[in-house]
């Protein structure tokens, strides 16, 4: 009997060893994910010295989230965040408001729309960081210079409208000096599914055409990372259901958009196995399930809800997305970044811009059916340049402008 009582007495004690060392081993994860991303982006060489220090900037930010996110579920998720409303609250004075919001989004994203939590971001199209009213009065209002030239550029993962200013250098602003676009920018919640976002943005994008101030001569889509495949999404779902719209799309630019999925979020995966190897540690299983289903949809790309309705997301699983092609009669251009200083090792092209190997940037799959048919003057490789460097790159905008300005090779 007395053995039996000790034996009882342990199991609380063990359920909280497992807590913590499944908490710490999330973050011990999370910290070596880091490291391996920091090192990537050094590119040190095969025998190079490696570092421990931390990523910088907005990857370092979404590190420093993921941990966050990690003793949040540790402790209670909302009595957490609502110390950070203050903070963050649409009223908040303090300039990295937009920053640490987008990156709190981007990896907890649907847990905040799902719990009505004021953090969670709504999709908004917006220009000088303003949401517009997309009203006829609204957009004359808000546009009085408006152009018949839309340039539309859809942020990335735990990013915002405004972080598509970088080193001082915008690829909307140039455009609109260069070639006389007019940009607007959407902002929205990246930890939600892409397929949401894009039929959020393919319902979004009706008003904003057929109420904009001037006849529309042509809109562009300018997507990096995760952006790209939100317009890919809303392009689909926006032709499935004969929104007009459409009808003015002429370009489409991907820069590193992981086309066929991220490697880093498929390693990521497997935490869960772990988690649920043991009755002791299931328990806590969710641990390895804070990061949003934005995320779990980079592993292969996924753009449409057949591609993860009625399966468990953060099961390892094969390939299974519907295959969605370039949409026809659209320019469509990829742009790859390369951090290493040569695209002809297996390993620049499995590291590719340190987020999204080449192939993948490239939409090129083993699978030729799955293969994105860009022409071959419709790709670009830029080397030395990471994933958030192809924000900022003047090489890269030099080839967009170059793309866009070729209005004698449009085939729409």
């Amino acid at each position: 009997m007395a053995n039996t009582a000790r034996e009882n007495a342990s199991i609380p004690s063990d359920l909280r060893g497992a807590s913590r060392v499944a908490t710490d081993a999330t973050l011990l994860l999370t910290h070596l994910v880091e490291t391996m991303h920091h090192n990537i982006a050094r590119t040190p060489g095969v025998l190079g010295k490696a570092t421990f220090a931390p990523t910088r900037g907005i990857t370092g930010l979404v590190y420093r989230s993921v941990r966050g996110v990690t003793r949040v579920v540790g402790t209670g998720v909302d009595v957490s965040l609502a110390a950070l409303q203050p903070l963050l609250g649409a009223s908040s004075p303090w300039r990295g408001r937009d920053a640490v919001l987008a990156a709190l989004n981007g990896v907890l994203g649907d847990y905040l729309e799902d719990s009505g939590n004021p953090l969670a971001i709504g999709m908004h199209l917006r220009h000088d960081g303003t949401a517009l009213d997309l009203t006829q009065a609204g957009l004359a209002s808000a546009l009085p210079h408006a152009t018949g030239r839309i340039a539309l550029l859809v942020h990335g993962l735990c990013m915002s409208d405004r972080q598509w200013t970088r080193k001082g250098h915008d690829h909307g602003r140039e455009l609109a000096q260069d070639l006389g676009y007019t940009p607007v920018y959407v902002r929205y919640n990246s930890g939600l599914h892409i397929s949401v976002n894009g039929r959020r943005l393919s319902a979004m994008l009706g008003p904003l055409v057929s109420s904009w101030p001037v006849p529309i001569e042509e809109l562009a889509i300018i997507g990096h990372s995760m952006g790209g495949l939100v317009a890919r999404s809303a392009v689909h779902y926006a032709r499935r259901g004969r929104r007009a719209w459409t009808k003015r799309l002429d370009t489409m630019v991907f820069l590193g958009t992981p086309h066929h999925g991220a490697p880093l979020e498929r390693g990521g995966a497997w935490v869960d196995v772990l988690f649920g190897a043991s009755p002791y540690t299931a328990a806590f299983n969710h641990l390895g399930r804070a990061r949003s289903a934005g995320i779990t949809d980079l592993r292969h790309g996924s753009l449409l809800d057949e591609d993860w309705q009625g399966s468990d997301r953060f099961a390892p699983s094969a390939d299974r997305r519907q295959v969605v092609p370039l949409p026809a009669g659209v320019n469509c251009y990829a742009i790859a970044g390369v951090a290493a200083n040569s695209t002809t090792g297996a390993g620049a092209r499995l590291i590719g811009d340190g987020l999204v190997p080449l192939a993948s940037a490239l939409g090129r799959h083993a699978d030729d059916e799955r293969t994105l048919a860009f022409p071959e003057g419709h790709q670009w490789v830029g080397q030395r340049l990471g994933h958030l460097e192809l924000l900022g790159s003047r090489r890269v905008y030099e080839q967009i402008r170059g793309w866009l300005g070729r209005d004698g090779e449009r085939t729409s």
